[in-house]
């Protein structure tokens, strides 16, 4: 035994580890008036979003990246290049400095998908969904000798009925099979579906139009014989293209990482394949999943989101953060 510990310890003194987080920050516009803005957006108007405004909403995102402490972390809801590179000059302000950065170019959403990195992205393309407006963010991010692909993800609200989120889902999973065989990735982001979304959205029958098909779990293929997917049913399955979700690891008064009315939903994910399961390479540290709470971003499971003034016309008041929790997780290699 004595020897295989000091056989073993090699490793354990090697092994590093690094954080991965995914972050909706609620709305993320510059200051430069481009006409795709939404209209409580448009800068310098009656609206307040103005420097003042704009200046305390990088800084409250800036709070919560420094205090989550991910070294990738894909965000949601950046409106454009300005406003990334804003942030990135805001957290380096702070002490929470990211060298690395990427953001979807094409399309025509108002807002779109980016990722920060204090590790090197090598690569980066955008991966185009249909006639959907939100590319998906692929990136390619050498961390030691591996690569690792983080796929950051903004479905379609569910404003629209799962038909839209399954169109997300088609298009990742084409990207997926266009990737080496062993290949280690992530996927992650506000898919703005819940972990078991192939039982809540039966309760809203103006979301199923797809006779009980998510693209959560049956296209990335989180759900086996009517369960989640766990990591041992992950290991031992031969099927490809089998997903872990992290959700189901915490306690159920947990799950959650954003409200509306009252509603708690999972809709931000940090998604696995059993690549990150075999032992070599990236590994997923089991059970580090989690939703960052802190009292100033939710207090007695009500999220502090940035507040608007609502009276004749909506108005920015400088104050809250985003209506999502982050989500992150810990990995090794």
């Amino acid at each position: 035994m004595k020897f295989l510990l000091l056989g073993l310890l090699p490793l354990v003194l090697w092994a590093k580890s690094f954080t991965v987080a995914s972050y909706n920050v609620e709305n993320l516009f510059d200051l430069v008036r481009n006409g795709s803005e939404y209209p409580e957006y448009i800068p310098r108007t009656h609206a307040q979003w103005n420097e003042k405004t704009y200046a305390i909403k990088r800084l409250n995102i800036a709070r919560v990246l420094k205090d989550l402490d991910a070294d990738i972390v894909g965000l949601s809801e950046i409106e454009n290049e300005q406003a990334l590179n804003d942030l990135q000059a805001t957290l380096a302000q702070v002490g929470a400095p990211y060298t690395y950065r990427a953001i979807t170019k094409s399309g025509q959403s108002s807002v779109r998908v980016a990722l920060l990195s204090r590790f090197p992205i090598i690569s980066t393309k955008d991966i185009s969904v249909g006639s959907h407006k939100r590319a998906i963010l692929q990136a390619h991010i050498a961390i030691g000798h591996a690569n690792l692909v983080v796929f950051v993800n903004h479905w379609k609200s569910k404003s629209g009925p799962e038909s839209h989120r399954l169109i997300y889902a088609k298009a990742l999973l084409k990207a997926l099979k266009a990737l080496p065989k062993k290949q280690e990735y992530l996927i992650i982001g506000d898919l703005n579906s819940n972990y078991n979304e192939y039982l809540t959205f039966k309760k809203e029958q103006r979301l199923n139009n797809t006779k009980g098909i998510t693209g959560i779990n049956h296209v990335l293929k989180t759900l086996h014989l009517s369960h989640m997917v766990t990591p041992q049913t992950l290991t031992l399955s031969h099927e490809p293209y089998v997903h872990y979700n992290p959700w189901i690891e915490l306690p159920s008064h947990k799950r959650f990482s954003h409200v509306f009315r009252g509603q708690k939903g999972t809709l931000d994910h940090i998604i696995m394949p059993k690549t990150l399961f075999d032992g070599k390479g990236i590994e997923y540290e089991k059970e580090s999943f989690e939703v960052f709470m802190r009292q100033y971003l939710v207090k007695k499971e009500r999220i502090n989101h940035w507040k608007m003034r609502y009276g004749k016309n909506k108005q920015h008041t400088g104050k809250g953060y985003s209506d999502h929790l982050p989500v992150r997780a810990r990995f090794r290699y």
